[in-house]
């Protein structure tokens, strides 16, 4: 089916992709077994022990995913940077073929075929949804074992990691401009009950004042190429454990330190339930590692952490129509509460 003006393919559109990728002739099980899950950047079809991503055509200031072409490299980003965590998770690429006004789906070993390409999916093997961190924190089965392999997982992959090609500079530049971000949105007068000022000025105060230490991080070859969003419901506790969605469309969001990564994991299995993880997490990669940045640092590390998803729980009420617009203050709140806890940690271990 072509445009007889332009001569080019006319697009069949995401709904009707949609309707192919939810039949039994692209995933081989009940239309009715299939769910469709839809993310800001994609949609997800899990059928039966399969996973299919498609990538929304949506341009953020964060990422573009607007054109075939585009898609198709975060794709295979995507593909390329998980299967670092995820090996057997992450399966290959899939096309997107419409022909004579058909649909097919081929894996890419199969092309050249005789339809034209007009989109690219990944496909994943289906993860057990009752052994995600946050599922098994959530039930209350979590153990120190758990954490354990998720511990030599990691060390293994921040070992073998790339360093960042970011400048010592760069990489205080970046904390700064996220704080005067989390700034910006969290000191609204429509937020003003979250009452985020002192939090955020003792905030501003802890990365003057480790500046060095900071810059030091980049220049002692300690920020690598990490995974970028390290929380729970991420982490698969497999035998062995996996971890995905790495944000292939963020090189920055993945230069990291990766005991910022591993405070960050912590502050979030704390805000679920688990408090104890943080120290096992820091712990276990101090030791694996062969090397321990100070408490403080940690402190801050997760007092930046707690800042920024107070924000980005916050920003959820910009949107028109948020959904659940009732939870997002809370949360909100309980991250900023998290923020001062640190800084408190901060204090006192400067006390001492």
């Amino acid at each position: 089916m072509r445009d007889s003006d332009a001569g080019r393919l006319e697009d069949p559109g995401t709904e009707a992709r949609l309707g192919f990728l939810m039949s039994r002739a692209a995933h081989g099980t009940d239309p009715a077994a299939a769910q469709l899950i839809e993310t800001h950047m994609s949609w997800v079809i899990v059928a039966g022990e399969r996973v299919l991503k498609m990538k929304k055509a949506v341009r953020y200031p964060f990422l573009d995913f607007s054109t075939p072409p585009l898609r198709e490299r975060n794709c295979r980003e995507e593909l390329r940077l998980n299967r670092r965590l995820a090996p057997r998770v992450y399966l290959g690429l899939l096309a997107l073929q419409w022909d004579e006004g058909r649909f097919a789906l081929l894996p890419e070993e199969r092309l050249p075929a005789p339809g034209t390409t007009i989109d690219w999916l990944v496909l994943m093997r289906r993860l057990p949804a009752e052994r995600m961190l946050d599922r098994v924190i959530a039930a209350g089965a979590l153990q120190p074992g758990d954490i354990d392999a998720m511990i030599a997982l990691l060390a293994r992959f921040y070992r073998d990691a790339a360093r960042t090609t970011l400048g010592p500079d760069a990489y205080l530049a970046r904390f700064r401009r996220e704080q005067a971000v989390n700034r910006a949105l969290l000191v609204q007068p429509r937020f003003a009950e979250l009452d985020a000022a002192p939090a955020l000025d003792r905030l501003d105060t802890a990365i003057e004042a480790r500046a060095d230490v900071l810059r030091g991080r980049v220049s002692g070859g300690h920020v690598v190429d990490g995974h970028g969003d390290l929380r729970p419901e991420h982490v698969c506790l497999n035998d062995p454990p996996v971890v995905i969605d790495c944000p292939e469309f963020s090189a920055e969001l993945r230069q990291v330190d990766p005991f910022d990564e591993l405070a960050y994991l912590g502050l979030e299995c704390a805000v679920a339930g688990a408090s104890w993880v943080a120290r096992r997490l820091i712990d276990g990669a101090a030791a694996a590692l062969g090397e321990r940045p100070a408490d403080a640092l940690i402190h801050l590390y997760t007092a930046n952490r707690a800042a920024l998803r107070a924000r980005l729980a916050v920003a959820h009420l910009l949107d028109p129509q948020p959904r659940t617009p009732e939870r997002w203050l809370p949360q909100g709140e309980r991250y900023l509460a998290q923020a001062t806890s640190a800084l408190d940690a901060l204090d006192a271990h400067d006390r001492a």
